[in-house]
């Protein structure tokens, strides 16, 4: 039993605290921040929560608490990742006991210790307790279990009488919270009228022809957009553009590769490592014991590199291979031969047309989309951009519908895992593949294999040499020293053809990375801190790989919102607005069927089909979904022609065909369900963002931590 186990590990809490107090003595650095008592600062506020001032003592005691409780149970000391999470745990039950607690008191919702014991004992048990107090071999939960512990629980150690007490605490909050969402949800109503629209959005079909002119057709170069006239747009959108603390930078690197020394080194290591290898009695144990990697004894080609994919083919069982070279790793290969494995690996790309939980209406309206995306790539069409557009799952769209390897164990839906282990060889797979999430599009990149290699496989890193670190910093400090403003920073660079200068716009004062750069908590500090200005430059900053100067670009201010802070979405929405003004100049007054009037426009202007759509997920060829776009389609009558108007990424003419009219139902239920589900689905979300905007939150964590 999981929690009897770690209750009764804190019997030794307090030698725990002791060591745990020594350590803070020692590194002491969440105690050292600018804003710190120790730090000097003044400021010993580390945020606001509905009026109410947290102090920075109060924060680290709970943090250190949580800290203490890992720490015990874990046996080791926390990294600094795990770190920042306790600390964001500790700053989310401040929320809890402040904005939440007001909440549930002025609605007069409590636990009762009635209702706890019931939790914990009768007859409606908490999940935590069932995890808690279950058989870890059966999964079976025991009752009893539960009712004798408590009842030698004033017998155990006062830590385990705490820690238990806690627990509860934790139960009664956990069960509190609940009930303050399910009354929300309760509550959730969905009138008919409602209902009724969503059923007419989904059912009624239209014919559409329209002529289309993008936004793109227009060079963005022949645009020019003012300061004035983004300064009157983000005026007329301000509530669309909220301000946030951010800072933006540019900054170089010096990174910390390993010379040609330290990769001479490991090769001759590694080299010796080959002929141990070679003679070992337990290949295995010896490639485990001196490899900086942990690598599989038994590899599939699904698990392979590309390199030793190809390299593998002309192995001999018993020889020894390399060194290969991946990166700063190199790697060698004793090869013990094949057997054949029970579950099979293949790779396969996927474009998923979604359509689950949705009517049959709609179903047949993404099956009609799949459809024309499957001929398209059957005619020629990139299925990796296709995938990257179209694609409704949203990881495997930005590989271009890559799924990687898996196996034919469950890791798939059914229908797909069949479709794509049926098959013998690469390529398209010609059908649709239909499963419980929608209409999928396949592309097998590697069919099927069940074959196993046996490899014992030493990787050993180039490590650089402490030599090789310092060379990296002296340039860095070279660079840093010469170079105190932008406009130095900039000639430098340009002297220098090593060094690339990379953007980092919009940071927030909480980041600890700076896009690839991982640890990059020093470099915002910096950047946040009150005397550093824009165009300033940075001391150097080191990581595990690199050495960094970085110069301050730009500032934004929650309170204070400017149009450099959102410069870039403001230049494409006006620029636009003055494309679709000449698109429409341009178009206005024009006579004549949608071909005449395009061929009059000239270049850029489409004229498309688009047949048997609904409101609800109608999908328009080039222009994709334009719910403004379809709305005017929907209010014309058949034959009849729309004005010229704007959409969301164009200028439309439209004209309907024809429309079938949704039949006319007595029972709205189906659609009064959708949407009370939906809604339902979004109601935790939507409840703490709702608290904790009526809490006008105010987080300074990021100036002590």
């Amino acid at each position: 039993m999981a929690l009897i186990t770690k209750i009764r590990e804190k019997s030794g809490i307090a030698v725990t605290v002791i060591a745990i107090s020594l350590i803070l003595f020692m590194v002491g650095g969440d105690l050292m921040g600018p804003n710190s008592m120790l730090g000097g600062g003044n400021d010993q506020t580390v945020g606001e929560i509905a009026g109410k001032d947290i102090n920075i003592k109060d924060f680290q005691a709970r943090v250190d608490g949580f800290r203490q409780n890992y720490e015990a149970q874990s046996g080791r000391s926390l990294n600094e990742n795990e770190l920042a999470s306790l600390r964001d745990q500790a700053w989310n039950q401040f929320v809890v006991d402040i904005a939440y607690k007001k909440e549930f008191e002025d609605l007069g919702l409590t636990v009762t210790d009635q209702e706890l014991v019931d939790m914990v004992q009768g007859n409606h048990i908490s999940p935590s307790i069932l995890q808690a107090f279950s058989d870890p071999t059966t999964g079976k939960f025991d009752k009893n279990a539960v009712v004798n512990y408590l009842k030698n629980l004033k017998t155990l150690p006062v830590e385990q009488q705490k820690s238990w007490e806690n627990f509860e605490k934790s139960l009664r909050e956990e069960r509190t919270r609940a009930k303050y969402e399910n009354m929300l949800k309760l509550s959730t109503y969905i009138p008919k009228a409602q209902a009724e629209k969503e059923y007419v959005a989904q059912t009624s079909k239209a014919t559409l022809r329209y002529l289309y002119v993008p936004y793109f057709s227009v060079v963005d170069t022949t645009i020019k957009v003012t300061d004035k006239q983004l300064e009157d747009y983000l005026s007329a959108h301000r509530s669309e553009y909220k301000g946030t603390d951010t800072r933006s930078i540019e900054y170089v690197t010096f990174p910390i590769q390993p010379a040609k020394d330290d990769s001479a080194a490991l090769y001759s290591e590694i080299k010796e490592l080959a002929r141990g290898l070679a003679t070992a009695q337990n290949d295995s144990a010896f490639a485990s014991m001196n490899s900086d990697i942990p690598l599989p004894i038994n590899m599939s080609l699904g698990t392979m590199s590309d390199q030793l994919k190809e390299a593998v083919k002309t192995f001999v069982p018993g020889g020894v291979y390399g060194p290969y070279r991946e990166g700063n790793t190199y790697y060698i290969y004793k090869y013990g031969g094949t057997r054949v494995d029970t579950v099979a690996s293949a790779r396969a790309s996927h474009i998923l047309i979604r359509a689950e939980n949705q009517s049959d209406s709609a179903k047949a309206a993404a099956r009609t989309k799949a459809e024309g995306i499957l001929a398209q790539i059957r005619a020629g069409a990139n299925f990796e951009a296709l995938a990257a557009t179209t694609s409704a799952d949203p990881q495997s769209a930005q590989r271009g519908g890559d799924l990687s390897y898996f196996q034919n164990n469950g890791q798939m839906v059914k229908p797909f895992e069949e479709a794509v282990f049926s098959a013998t060889a690469p390529g398209l797979i010609p059908r649709l593949v239909e499963s419980q999430f929608g209409f999928h599009i396949i592309k097998v990149t590697d069919p099927k294999s069940n074959t196993l290699y046996r490899i014992a496989a030493i990787g050993k890193t180039i490590a650089p040499s402490q030599a090789t670190r310092d060379e990296a910093y002296r340039k860095a400090d070279e660079f840093a020293n010469t170079v105190k403003t932008k406009t130095a920073f900039d000639e430098a660079v340009k002297k220098n053809k090593a060094l690339v200068v990379a953007n980092a716009n919009r940071i927030p004062e909480s980041a600890t990375n700076i896009n690839a750069i991982q640890n990059g908590r020093d470099i915002v500090r910096w950047a946040f801190k009150d005397d550093s200005d824009i165009n300033e430059v940075s001391p150097v900053f080191e990581t595990e790989e690199q050495y960094i100067v970085a110069v301050l670009v730009g500032k934004s201010d929650a309170k204070d919102v400017k149009v450099a802070d959102f410069r870039d979405e403001l230049t494409t929405k006006v620029r636009n607005q003055i494309k679709a003004e000449q698109i429409t100049a341009k178009l206005k007054g024009a006579t004549g069927d949608l071909p005449a009037i395009a061929a009059k426009y000239g270049a850029g202007a489409l004229v498309e089909n688009a047949t048997d759509i609904s409101l609800a997920t109608g999908f328009l060829t080039s222009a994709g979904f334009d719910p403004i776009a379809l709305g005017k389609a929907f209010g014309l009558k058949p034959g009849q022609k729309s004005g010229v108007f704007t959409g969301e990424n164009g200028v439309f003419i439209m004209e309907l065909v024809s429309k079938t009219e949704a039949p006319k139902i007595a029972d709205y239920t189906q659609y009064k369900t959708q949407l009370t589900q939906s809604l339902e689905s979004r109601m935790s979300y939507l409840v703490n963002e709702a608290i904790r905007e009526n809490a006008k939150i105010e987080d300074r964590r990021a100036k002590f931590f």
